[in-house]
């Protein structure tokens, strides 16, 4: 029995590996991980390629009912299994404790690595060996508002290297008020714009008085590795009012 964590790359179902493909037809059930990221595609999509039924493995599955999932693969020694992550396995602190878990349950795991943006990101032109540490920006809400991302921004601009930075996406969140009531109503999905981003940077940037950001030139990207993949770069302020389409995108700033 082998469990296998598979990377799916940046674009639709086809950007899949042979390794990954073959490993898949072998499998008694697939999961696919919407959690940490989305494919370009339906997954109806991939289970047309596999032949196969993929089962979603959301939130709520990633973190309350995978280790029911790991127990009962953990007892079957007769079948493989299959979890599919967009991009890279090891791009998600998500899948890195996933590995782990498994491992500590005696399961055999083989990790089948793929393209990431972390890799990808060199189509800016940037090299990515110029890049510092990678930055995650929430949602900001009305009564939270954590500036705790923008140092290690500021940290990378000293240091005269790229930033990229990951956007926020909210999928299958309850909201607070539903929360507190008990009710389990999911919201509508969303997926942080670049014009967003960028107005909680210059808003983080102004709080915390660091003025770094003026004559920083920076990139806004999107659906890397897609037909509709877009990339525009410019200053900061150019960039706010630029439109980037359809999710997922992301935004760098750029040493010198």
């Amino acid at each position: 029995m082998v469990f296998y964590i598979i990377g799916l790359g940046l674009g639709d179902h086809k950007d899949i590996t042979l390794k990954g493909l073959e490993a898949i037809q072998k499998c008694k059930a697939i999961y696919l991980e919407s959690y940490t990221s989305i494919l370009g595609v339906d997954k109806t999509k991939l289970e047309e390629l596999y032949g196969k039924q993929v089962i979603e493995a959301d939130r709520e599955c990633c973190e309350t009912g995978i280790d029911q999932i790991l127990d009962e693969i953990s007892k079957d020694k007769d079948n493989n299994y299959a979890f599919l992550v967009v991009g890279d396995p090891f791009c998600a602190t998500t899948h890195t404790d996933l590995f782990l878990r498994a491992v500590k349950l005696n399961i055999k795991v083989e990790v089948i690595h793929n393209a990431s943006i972390i890799n990808a990101i060199g189509c800016t032109g940037l090299m990515v060996y110029r890049f510092g540490e990678i930055v995650s920006v929430p949602y900001f809400t009305e009564k939270w508002r954590p500036y705790s991302f923008f140092p290690k921004i500021k940290a990378n601009i000293d240091r005269d290297l790229h930033t990229l930075v990951l956007l926020d996406i909210k999928v299958k969140e309850i909201s607070e008020e539903n929360l507190a009531r008990g009710r389990k109503i999911y919201e509508k999905p969303r997926f942080m714009t670049t014009q967003e981003a960028i107005a909680q940077i210059i808003e983080s940037d102004q709080e915390l008085k660091f003025n770094c950001l003026k004559q920083i030139k920076c990139f806004a990207v999107a659906r890397v590795g897609l037909e509709t993949q877009k990339i525009v770069s410019g200053y900061i302020e150019d960039l706010l009012h630029v439109d980037m389409g359809n999710p997922f995108n992301l935004w760098l700033t750029a040493s010198n």
